[in-house]
């Protein structure tokens, strides 16, 4: 597929927007390229951690809007169902780690489905913007949902209607994203990351990302039942029993992802 190059070695799964000519503008054949890659991916147990990134100068500019206004294109309500919506599920429900490296502008859809990662990083030089309102959209892609929880409410609602442009340690100060990483460096450090997610025990992470998830709705005593459960079926994994004998025989854990 020429707008996604993918690829997977020693447990990372690879996934890179490949439209740099129009900045990584998503269009129909890469949503649903990448929603079949998400699912796939899920039931792979070589893959342990996903990377998204982009290629050229740019992560992803959001929709194609040449798509969008195209005579024979579909309506938004379809684009946000069918493109956008699936992939927010996707990434949010996968039970692995997944990390967005930012290269360069995430802007609309493009910069929601990055902070919808588990783990968003940047290139110094990388820009976030919420262009909704400037052709009179409103933020989709799970924008509304994750951005003030990330940042709150009062300066998510000023990004998201004024649409200014967020710098990548401006987005790592008020905790949009993880850390912003000098441009030279960049790739390296996304490659340890990566690295060491998929050497971790994946089964631990994905229970830790679904008591992520239950906690952003439930109340603390349904969420203390939601860990008791959880960490009992970690208990039960044996990347839980290597851990501890690695721990009690003083050497490094080999955790194989179960």
């Amino acid at each position: 597929m020429e707008s996604l190059l993918i690829s997977k070695q020693d447990g990372i799964g690879k996934i890179t927007l490949n439209r740099p000519d129009v900045y990584n503008s998503f269009n129909k054949e890469m949503a649903m390229g990448l929603q079949s890659q998400l699912d796939e991916w899920a039931e792979d147990p070589e893959v342990r951690v996903i990377l998204i990134s982009g290629a050229g100068k740019a992560f992803c500019a959001g929709q194609d809007l040449q798509e969008a206004i195209a005579d024979n294109g579909l309506e938004l309500h379809d684009i946000v169902e069918k493109h956008y919506n699936p992939i927010i599920e996707k990434i949010a429900h996968l039970e692995k780690p997944i990390v967005s490296a930012i290269n360069g502008v995430a802007a609309g859809a493009g910069a929601n489905i990055a902070l919808a990662c588990d783990i968003c990083v940047a290139t110094a030089s990388a820009t976030f913007i919420q262009a909704f309102s400037k052709i009179g959209l409103i933020p989709d892609s799970g924008g509304t949902y994750f951005l003030p929880r990330l940042i709150g409410r009062q300066r998510a609602t000023a990004l998201m209607m004024l649409g200014d442009k967020v710098s990548a340690d401006e987005a790592a100060a008020m905790g949009m994203i993880y850390k912003a990483f000098p441009d030279d460096n960049f790739a390296e450090e996304v490659q340890k990351i990566v690295s060491k997610l998929a050497n971790m025990p994946t089964k631990g992470l994905g229970y830790t990302k679904r008591a992520l998830n239950h906690s952003l709705t439930n109340d603390l005593t349904t969420q203390l039942a939601i860990e008791e459960q959880l960490q009992s079926a970690a208990g039960l994994t044996a990347d839980y029993q290597e851990g501890v004998q690695a721990f009690l025989e003083k050497r490094k854990p080999k955790f194989i992802g179960a």
